[in-house]
């Protein structure tokens, strides 16, 4: 009889959507509150999908902390237990997460950026870390959308210029001085400029059920 596979986390990053604090990119074309609306649509459409995957346990990473009556609205909808973001940058962030995920074992960590980002590429990413050290999703903008590891990879999330087109870049090298082993799933898109919420209106995806 085959083994059962172990359990991949998913952890979600989000922020609190306090109009004129998200989005910003999106202000001049949305407002302030309705750019803090669609954050908040797409940080419950990225635990739905989450919950959707079924590959382990899910939980919600709130910045500035979990205080903010959203969080607590999601959890309650999701399931999604909730955690505190801890550290100063993006990288460091992310890195404390990862600490205490792979604790528990491997564990997958996406945003909300990205609403094209499905159940099944979830599975796939969860799948791959049974022999792979880390899987990445990069996107169109240099960055990435979803990264998941089996284990530690030593200076993954150091030196890296977030919120550049080098993100991807910096990361392979990182990568690769650590000697680890990865698979990078197809390019995706995020949503962060006017030109990406219009591409997301086309596309449909904010009136489908995640899959």
């Amino acid at each position: 009889m085959a083994a059962r596979p172990s359990a991949v986390q998913v952890a979600v990053f989000a922020k609190a959507p306090v109009a004129g604090e998200v989005k910003t990119r999106l202000v001049p074309l949305l407002g302030e509150a309705a750019a803090a609306e669609l954050h908040a649509t797409l940080v419950r459409r990225a635990l739905a999908t989450a919950r959707e995957a079924g590959v382990g346990p899910v939980s919600l990473w709130c910045a500035p902390d979990t205080g903010h009556p959203f969080f607590a609205a999601c959890a309650a909808e999701s399931g999604a237990v909730l955690q505190e973001q801890r550290g100063g940058h993006l990288g460091e962030r992310m890195a404390r997460a990862f600490e205490r995920l792979l604790a528990n074992g491997p564990a997958i960590l996406v945003g909300s950026d990205c609403p094209s980002l499905g159940a099944a590429d979830l599975r796939a990413a969860a799948s791959s870390l049974a022999t792979h050290d880390a899987v990445i999703q990069p996107a169109e903008d240099g960055g990435y959308v979803l990264v998941g590891l089996s284990r530690a990879v030593p200076g993954l999330f150091e030196r890296i210029r977030w919120g550049e087109a080098s993100v991807m870049v910096d990361t392979r090298m990182r990568l690769r001085t650590a000697g680890a082993r990865w698979r990078e799933m197809p390019l995706r898109w995020d949503v962060d400029r006017p030109e990406d919420y219009r591409r997301l209106v086309v596309s449909g995806l904010l009136a489908e059920r995640p899959a």
